[in-house]
């Protein structure tokens, strides 16, 4: 696939759109997810503003640094027809931008803009009420197309490539920080630009969810949780859980893996359109609450992915939004045991026109290495 396959043309009308039918007169997206889905640009995050500025009626344009310029032409932004607007060293382009927009009631902020860029913002349009650009790209963004769709399978592959590689790594004796640099190697080397995040969580550091790494050595006999994923070079992301065991593992850990596996398996399952992301959650909790492990399933079964590991929807108690082709969405029940160990399994799961479909498929049952 290519770029103009992920980030196609068409996408900038659909956002122009949107945002009309928002009611908001135009958004400004700054470096970083919302400005990327919509441009294809992966901009640099730097105190001199870069921002696509699209209107919700007339032409959209970017304004970049001088010294940007030349990166700017050379992404698939190019592509859109844009106004390129580069600004010199002792030009202010927030007045620049406040100018060209004329008087606007309400503007859609890029959701990850830096507080300096919206608050400059802010005293160039006192008049103007700011609000989220997610409140208009999430529709779009959640509802990935086949291409979309293809790019997060080749993540997911990619990711299982390393899952395969870690026994090689895995053993009694290392520390988890040096399994960890291990891994994020063989991320790169399977096809990421950029390794997201590695956690090597062993024995009781398997109950924390969000470990990362640390100088523990890895004993005989102990489980491990690997949570690993980056990005690929195409923008999409890739996130995936297994876990390990240096050896026969303890009988209390054996006994509520198995409930663990059952529950994400049952939440996987309850994956069709027209089902809320609350059912799926509760497919996986019910399993787990039922076998008396319900106080140690401590956050939500899953997230959105795409250009963000991290995106809607969200699949958690209280979300009646109703699943629809092309939602993707991580399935990662969990059970963890304050002191002892833990244990996620983590797939990474596209809604299709009938059912769900995982996109990591490396064995979910426990290695024991």
């Amino acid at each position: 696939m290519t770029s103009s396959d992920l980030y196609p043309v068409s996408r900038l009308a659909a956002v122009q759109e949107a945002t009309a039918k928002a009611g908001i007169d135009a958004l400004l997206l700054t470096p970083g997810p919302d400005l990327r889905y919509v441009s294809g640009y992966d901009a640099k995050p730097l105190e001199r503003l870069t921002c696509l500025v699209v209107p919700a009626a007339g032409e959209a344009y970017m304004l970049v640094p001088r010294l940007e310029l030349p990166a700017a032409e050379a992404s698939p932004a190019s592509r859109l027809g844009l106004e390129f607007v580069a600004w010199d060293e002792t030009d202010d382009p927030y007045r620049i931008a406040a100018d060209r927009l004329g008087p606007v009631a309400t503007v859609g902020l890029a959701d990850r803009m830096w507080a300096m860029s919206s608050l400059r913002f802010r005293d160039v349009l006192p008049d103007t009420r700011q609000v989220l650009a997610g409140s208009v790209l999430r529709e779009l963004r959640m509802r990935k197309s086949a291409v979309e769709v293809a790019a997060l399978r080749e993540a997911g592959e990619a990711i299982d490539a390393v899952h395969r590689q870690v026994p090689e790594f895995l053993r009694a004796g290392r520390t988890e920080r040096e399994v960890s640099r291990d891994i994020a190697e063989a991320i790169l080397a399977a096809g990421h630009a950029t390794v997201d995040f590695v956690i090597v969580a062993s024995g009781p550091n398997g109950a924390s969810p969000h470990h990362d790494v640390s100088d523990r050595v890895i004993q005989a006999g102990e489980p491990v949780v690997v949570d690993i994923g980056g990005q690929l070079h195409n923008g999409y992301c890739s996130d995936s859980t297994r876990n390990y065991c240096v050896g026969e593992p303890p009988a209390e850990y054996a006994a509520y893996f198995e409930v663990l596996r059952q529950a994400q398996e049952a939440a996987c399952a309850a994956v069709r359109p027209g089902v809320s992301c609350e059912s799926i959650d509760a497919a996986a909790r019910d399993v787990i609450a039922e076998a008396g492990y319900g106080e140690y399933f401590v956050h939500r079964t899953g997230h959105g992915i795409g250009i963000e590991t991290h995106e809607e929807p969200y699949i958690v108690s209280g979300n009646t939004e109703a699943m629809e082709p092309g939602f993707a969405f991580s399935v990662e029940p969990g059970i963890y045991l304050p002191g002892r160990h833990g244990a996620r399994i983590e797939d990474i799961v596209v809604c299709g026109d009938n059912e769900g479909e995982r996109l990591n498929l490396t064995p979910r049952e426990l290695v024991i290495i």
